[in-house]
């Protein structure tokens, strides 16, 4: 299995959305580097469950990504990818829910990979659920790429419009101020053209909704232009 650290291009399937199986084969033929489990809104342990019995023989490297930390699985999974949303004005998701989940719940270390958020789009169910700062400056966007890299030393630095194509001007100014921090971007990737901009800046490109929306042979051709 590769690090996620040499991953390209990463498909992120919701389970509170139907998938039908002959989407999964042609996810796990699109040459798509990992899967991600992951959604904000009404995703229980019986929905991930069921997505998860869908795609765990497909050959791919296989993480979760919890809405809030408690919703954490490891058992079958490669990775836990935990996100903290650093432009968040709820701190409880930035270090609150974490805290509780870290004096609650045994966690398995070896699978967890920190993240740090910014989410950008205002009408998305994230941002709303956050209450996330969502009208960041270029200037801005690179601080909070800084601080998580300088202060926090976090591995991941990811940037979420969910729902809706971002401004890949914000995206480069993020990725001119990380070294050793990997910078993730997500967001309205429905085709090759935009698959190929942001990846110029992210080290990572997480492709989601087009699945959904225009079918999981779109896949291929944002993998075609970033691999």
């Amino acid at each position: 299995m590769s690090s996620w650290k040499n991953w390209r291009h990463v498909t992120k399937l919701d389970p509170d959305k139907v998938l039908h199986s002959e989407a999964v084969e042609e996810i796990a033929s699109s040459g798509t580097d990992a899967l991600i489990l992951s959604g904000t809104l009404d995703v229980t342990p019986e929905k991930l469950s069921s997505l998860f019995d869908m795609v765990k023989d497909v050959g791919l490297p296989l993480a979760v990504e919890p809405a809030e930390p408690s919703g954490a699985r490891f058992d079958g999974f490669d990775y836990v990818f935990v996100p903290s949303v650093f432009n968040s004005q709820k701190t409880e998701f930035i270090t609150g829910l974490h805290a509780d989940w870290i004096e609650n719940y045994e966690i398995d270390w070896s699978k967890v990979v920190a993240e740090a958020y910014v989410v950008l789009n205002p009408s998305s169910s994230v941002a709303k659920l956050t209450n996330a700062k969502c009208d960041l400056t270029l200037e801005a966007a690179a601080s909070y790429a800084v601080f998580a890299e300088k202060y926090f030393s976090m591995p991941v630095f990811y940037v979420e419009y969910s729902g809706t194509f971002g401004d890949s001007e914000i995206v480069k100014a993020c990725s001119e101020v990380l070294s050793s921090t990997k910078l993730f971007y997500g967001g309205g990737i429905d085709c090759g053209e935009k698959a190929a901009m942001m990846s110029e800046f992210a080290d990572t490109i997480v492709v989601g909704n087009a699945v959904y929306e225009k079918g999981a042979s779109v896949l291929k051709e944002t993998v075609d232009a970033v691999i």
